[in-house]
């Protein structure tokens, strides 16, 4: 008998986008979520606050062809259920912790091993030409979404700074600022948030720097202003509130891996083949799903991604 823990039962089993944006729709599935109730599920993912994204207005963007079709993840849950440290180790508190957050002035400093180094202010990064790209996202826990960011390819800015020879790898580095982000006073990591990639993983044209998602500026409690998404990794790789990149020759050591080598390697590459220590990575949960499907390789995304790969044991690169 399948019996469902409640912090595996999200907000868009009980109601979806179009029904929390209709006030009438929403109380004439009240019914619904009295039988969840009494069902035994738990009230706090029912009734979670109504959703706080502190938007500066729309985006101007055109639809990507990198765009899966599948069902998108409602605006709620993933504004709702993140996985941001500097803010809460809780899934939940990003949400209510960022509202106060602030984005502005803001710049990324862009620097290392390059011809060209510069400093850009997020106002003039969004004047980009920015798309949308509707990307399935895994997260290592197990569980995944399908999310509609608007950004554009990272290689934007590396083309601009132009990489030196001895360019091998990309760091980047979070805001280091407790009084903003209340999680950086407490040891959870070594702060600030780093990660890296290798130098043609960052240049591929499915990475991209996010600056929103479902038509309106990045949320804060999802990165907000900009950050990094990489569809073919598992989350942790898309570090957040980014304020330096820079063009190393060495591999960066990330924050998690610094962490928890045994747990999270460098590449990071979904792999169902490769479990985590502590649970097996074969499947996930898409959220507002009950049921698990199998994990893709690469995501599903080894068409565009495996030949960046080729040769390599991706059991020890992992």
């Amino acid at each position: 008998m399948l019996i469902k823990k409640p912090d595996e039962m999200q907000w868009s089993e009980v109601t979806d986008k179009k029904h929390y944006l209709n006030r009438r729709a929403f109380l004439a599935s009240a019914g619904a979520a009295g039988a969840a109730l009494a069902a035994g599920f738990g009230a706090k993912e029912l009734l979670r606050p109504s959703m706080q994204v502190q938007a500066a207005g729309k985006l101007d963007f055109k639809p990507s062809s990198f765009s899966t079709n599948e069902k998108q993840t409602p605006l709620e849950d993933i504004t709702h259920y993140n996985n941001y440290y500097e803010f809460s180790t809780d899934k939940e508190g990003p949400a209510e912790l960022s509202k106060n957050f602030k984005s502005r002035p803001w710049t990324i400093k862009v620097e290392g091993q390059c011809k060209k180094p510069q400093t850009f202010d997020i106002d003039t990064l969004l004047k980009n030409p920015l798309e949308e790209r509707i990307y399935r996202m895994r997260c290592v826990e197990g569980w995944s979404m399908v999310i509609p960011w608007i950004g554009f390819p990272l290689s934007t800015i590396l083309n601009q700074v132009e990489p030196g020879p001895k360019a091998k790898f990309v760091q980047f580095t979070t805001l280091m600022d407790p009084g903003r982000f209340p999680g950086q006073r407490r040891e959870v990591l070594n702060w600030p948030y780093v990660e890296g990639l290798r130098l043609d993983e960052a240049m591929h044209p499915l990475a991209i720097l996010a600056v929103g998602l479902y038509g309106d500026v990045l949320p804060n409690q999802d990165g907000s202003p900009i950050r990094l998404v990489v569809p073919w990794k598992y989350g942790f790789k898309g570090i957040k509130a980014i304020v330096n990149i820079k063009l190393v020759e060495k591999q960066p050591i990330s924050s998690w891996t610094q962490s928890a080598a045994n747990e999270y390697g460098f590449y990071s590459n979904v792999n169902p083949n490769v479990d985590h220590p502590r649970w097996s990575q074969a499947k996930e949960r898409r959220i507002g799903e009950f049921f698990k499907r199998p994990t893709l390789m690469f995501n599903g995304y080894g068409d565009q991604v495996a030949s960046l790969y080729s040769g390599m044991d991706l059991k020890k690169n992992y």
